[in-house]
């Protein structure tokens, strides 16, 4: 299929769907997105069993797309950014070092944790793998998801404090992800003789420092030029600019595109520099094209996830082992955020209960299924691939579901 095809079939999927969800179900777009689109797929399945041809047509447009790079190097970018430009910048930059250490530390804490728990949890299974594949398995599903964060905790209604935190550490934590997973990637791949210390802080240092320097850049040149000029179609076209420019700028010098798009979006997205280099007409035209990138690309992930069932590989301790892993990724969730929380709640004002919320709240996403994705055969790519799928799916229809309720309870 040629890319206009495949572009033009998701589209359709995503409007029937979505129609679907707001004239029926009614459930927060992410959530009813992913549940039509299982839905659509196992009734597909069925149907191949007495005629294979839609089944086929469904197979050949998975085929062809390449989930991981659309996600990781095209969509993920215009995401980050959207959901950064909406982002209280005020209530981030008073809630910064507990965010940033949620990201950071909670996140490699989180990621040795999924990777023991995994090793036992998979010999008590029979299903016995190297420690290293399951630290590998540790490092896609931890980061929590900003994408699909983003597109459930606007229902919710969610203390501002909390809905900072939360959505601050996802806005962060799946660049400093993605680069955990490709250290260790590479050390499974070569092996631990291979393995450097001093080069992988510097490609980490690399990765990290240069994305979060490249967006304060990209940042402010769009500033000036917004600033410079009172010209809406214009400015929107900047905005854009920045982010398709700043993101292949970024995979060119192998920093991380992510948190260059994430900083970039908070500084635009202040209101301080709003006033001062945006008319309201401006102001509005940027909000709503981004608003409605948001929920398009959104729209299309999700009934992309659903559709990624037909890849995956059906069998019963495969399932098993994903359903074992969403309570033993909870637990170790929770106890990844203990220490910051300990640490800056004397300092903070923190909402009760927040670590409950904070673990359940933190849903994974598209992220989690692009990485295990680019895993090879021999690091048991089948075994991980269901076990994220099967994580996400709880995380997105089951933590999805029922976070607002328990914020409401608990707050």
């Amino acid at each position: 299929m040629d890319f206009y095809a495949i572009a033009t079939i998701l589209i359709v999927l995503s409007a029937i769907f979505g129609y679907i969800n707001v004239k029926f179900l009614k459930l927060p777009n992410t959530i009813g997105l992913m549940l039509i689109t299982i839905v659509f797929t196992l009734v597909v399945l069925g149907i191949g069993y007495f005629d294979q041809t839609l089944l086929d047509k469904e197979r050949e447009l998975i085929g062809s797309i390449n989930f991981g790079n659309l996600l990781l190097d095209v969509m993920l970018s215009f995401l980050l950014f959207a959901g950064a430009l909406h982002t209280n910048f005020q209530q981030l930059k008073i809630q910064r070092k507990p965010i940033l250490a949620f990201a950071t530390l909670g996140t490699f804490t989180s990621t040795f944790l999924v990777g023991v728990f995994t090793f036992y949890l998979l010999k008590v299974i029979n299903l016995d793998t190297d420690f290293i594949y399951c630290l590998l398995f540790g490092a896609l599903i931890s980061p929590t998801d900003p994408i699909a964060v983003l597109g459930i905790l606007k229902k919710v209604g969610a203390p501002k404090k909390l809905e900072t935190k939360i959505v601050g550490e996802s806005l962060f934590n799946d660049g400093v992800g993605v680069v955990i997973f490709i250290t260790i990637f590479g050390i499974a791949s070569k092996g631990m003789e291979h393995f450097s210390v001093w080069h992988t802080l510097q490609e980490f240092v690399q990765e990290v420092g240069g994305g979060l320097l490249l967006g304060g850049v990209l940042g402010y040149l769009t500033y000036i030029l917004l600033k410079s000029i009172n010209d809406y179609d214009t400015e929107v076209i900047i905005t854009i600019a920045a982010v398709m420019g700043g993101t292949l700028l970024a995979q060119k010098l192998h920093i991380s595109a992510p948190l260059a798009m994430v900083v970039a979006g908070l500084i635009v997205g202040n209101d301080t520099v709003r006033q001062s280099s945006m008319s309201e007409v401006t102001e509005q035209y940027v909000d709503k094209f981004w608003e409605l990138v948001d929920v398009l690309l959104n729209t299309v992930l999700f009934v992309m996830i659903g559709m990624e069932m037909l890849v995956l590989t059906f069998d019963g301790k495969y399932i098993l082992a994903g359903v074992l892993a969403i309570p033993t990724i909870l637990f170790a969730r929770y106890l990844s955020l203990l220490l910051p929380i300990k640490f800056y709640k004397k300092k903070l004002d923190f909402v009760k209960n927040t670590n409950a919320l904070m673990t359940w709240g933190g849903l994974r996403g598209g992220i989690s299924i692009a990485l295990a994705l680019s895993l090879t055969d021999a690091m048991h790519k089948d075994l991980f691939l269901v076990m994220t799928y099967t994580v996400v799916v709880f995380s997105i229809i089951g933590q999805g579901l029922t976070v607002g309720k328990l914020i409401k309870k608990l707050t």
